[in-house]
Parts: C-alpha cells; sequence; structure tokens
C-alpha cells in the first residue's frame, strides 16, 4: 500500500509553489513598461488549479527528478497556459469578460496591453527554460525548448485554437472536436508529462505510458470542462458559462449529451489509469487527479 496523501492539500502546495515561482519570475516594475509588468501579474498570479504543472511536478517526482528543475518547467509551461488564455479572452477571439473569478486582462487594461502581455508571457517560458537555473544539461533544455514549441504551436494549442475559430466555415463533427481539444487542450497537459520524463530521463517505456495517460486524461478533462460549461455554476467556476451553446458552437455536449459525454469521460479516465498500472504505488498522486477530473464531471 502506498502513502495515503491528501489529493486537494497536494493540489493547492503545488498551486503555491509556482505561484511564488511565478512572482519571483515576473517581479513588479517602475517606468515605462510597468503598466506590462502589471498586467503579466495580473494574467499569471489569478486563482488557479495550475493542474498543468502539477502534472509536471508529480509525474517528475515520479523519477526523483530535481524539484528546482521540475518548478521552473512547469512556470515555464504555465507561463504559455497563461498567455494563451489571455489571448482566448480578447474581443477576437472567445471575447471573455472574467477569468479565474477576476476582470480579463483587456478588461483590467486594454486591448494592446492584453496582447503585449500574453507576447511577453510567452517569450518568458522560453528565457526560463534557457537558463543553466532549470537544468545544468545544455541537451535536456534544449529539449525541454524544443517539445514546448512543438506543444503550443501551429501543430499543437495554436493549430487547435485555429480550429476552434474556424467552425463557421467547417461545422464541428465529433472528430473535428476531438482533433480540435487533443491540439487546444491536451497539447500542453502531454508536455507537461513529457518535460516530467525528459528532466528525470524516463526510459522509453516510461515515456510511452505517461504520453498514453497524458492523451487520455488531456481529453477527459476537456470534456468535463464542457459538462461544466454546460451544467456548472458561474460563481463557483470563476468564469462565464454556456458559451458555446450561446455561440451555437457543437462540443463534446451538444453531440454526446450530458450522459454521453460522462460516459466518455469514464472511459478516457479508466483508460489513462491503466497507462499508469507500471508505476505502481509511486503513481498514487496521478492516479487521483484522474478521479479529481471524474468530480468535476457531475
Amino acid at each position: 500500500m502506498g502513502e495515503v496523501i491528501d489529493f486537494d492539500l497536494r493540489l493547492k502546495e503545488v498551486a503555491d509553489k509556482v505561484t511564488v515561482a511565478l512572482d519571483q519570475l515576473i517581479p513588479p516594475a517602475s517606468g515605462p513598461e510597468a503598466d506590462l509588468m502589471r498586467a503579466m501579474r495580473h494574467a499569471a498570479l489569478a486563482n488557479g488549479k495550475r493542474m498543468r504543472p502539477f502534472f509536471l511536478l508529480e509525474a517528475g517526482a515520479m523519477f526523483d527528478a530535481p524539484e528546482k528543475s521540475l518548478l521552473r518547467a512547469a512556470a515555464a509551461l504555465e507561463c504559455v497556459h497563461c498567455y494563451s488564455l489571455v489571448h482566448d479572452d480578447l474581443p477576437c477571439m472567445d471575447d471573455d469578460d472574467f477569468r479565474r473569478g477576476q476582470p480579463t486582462v483587456h478588461k483590467a487594461f486594454d486591448e494592446a496591453t492584453a496582447v503585449l502581455a500574453g507576447d511577453a508571457l510567452l517569450t518568458l517560458a522560453f528565457k526560463i527554460l534557457s537558463s543553466r537555473e532549470t537544468h545544468p544539461d545544455a541537451e535536456v533544455r534544449a529539449r525541454l525548448i524544443e517539445r514546448l514549441a512543438d506543444s503550443a504551436g501551429a501543430r499543437g494549442m495554436v493549430g487547435g485554437q485555429m480550429i476552434d475559430m474556424l467552425e463557421s466555415e467547417s461545422p464541428r463533427d465529433l472528430n473535428t472536436i476531438t482533433r480540435m481539444q487533443r491540439l487546444k487542450t491536451g497539447a500542453l497537459i502531454s508536455y507537461a508529462t513529457e518535460a516530467a520524463g525528459i528532466i528525470g530521463h524516463a526510459h522509453e517505456q516510461e515515456r510511452s505510458a505517461l504520453a498514453g495517460f497524458s492523451n487520455d486524461l488531456g481529453l477527459a478533462y476537456q470534456i468535463a470542462d464542457d459538462l461544466l460549461d454546460a451544467t456548472g455554476d458561474e460563481q463557483a467556476v470563476g468564469k462565464a458559462l454556456a458559451k458555446d451553446e450561446n455561440a451555437g458552437k457543437a462540443n463534446f455536449v451538444t453531440i454526446l449529451g450530458i450522459d454521453g459525454a460522462r460516459q466518455r469521460v469514464q472511459l478516457l479516465a479508466d483508460q489513462a489509469k491503466e497507462h499508469l498500472a507500471i508505476f505502481r504505488e509511486k503513481a498514487n498522486i496521478l492516479l487521483q487527479s484522474v478521479d479529481f477530473v471524474l468530480d468535476r464531471t457531475h
């Protein structure tokens, strides 16, 4: 039997560590660029679950990887995630007024500042990964940078967002939605476990298991998000809900129905757990993260 760990407490501990790291990496500034730094901090230091950093840190812990390296890689990943949220919230994208329980960056500042804050968060991520403080081995740093660029770019998160924006020209079916979300949401979740394997020098079988886990969990996470969008409480979630329905966009819930979407999440969750079997009790926290995703569907 592995050690019994309070999952919610561990999740909060990791979120706090990442927030402290981001606070140090994005210090307040004076002078002409002060508003830009304030906007970056507004986006990056807001309350959030920090799930992507959580997956990176917990997966890396299975290989006894150095926590400093994992934490800096996790901070870089969260910078990319926060940049994507800032840009997704813009009027030319999803046009959202609230994110993580506070006004979105373009509402708290202005659109131009929001664009630049997102740009700056993205570039900061690569500065963090390129530093020797992240890892002494230049090959490891280069691999982390290469894989984040792939995961965040045209064949990853940004590509998924583009598919999302093109729905009026090409209505969504289940295959299109699945591909879109594997890129838009799943790519950075997959990077989290891949980066952990890179830092932890995981073997091929272990890397393959982590990839299978993160692919299934990433899709389950998005379907759970669609279920929250359809059935959740705006105050509890911290952002506007029913956006796809109001915009007439298809998603997993509109195509599968609420019960069908929940069944799909359960199937993906079961598969995700099976991928972790080779790690035995070392994967206890990651196994609990699957249950956390399931809990979001009700």
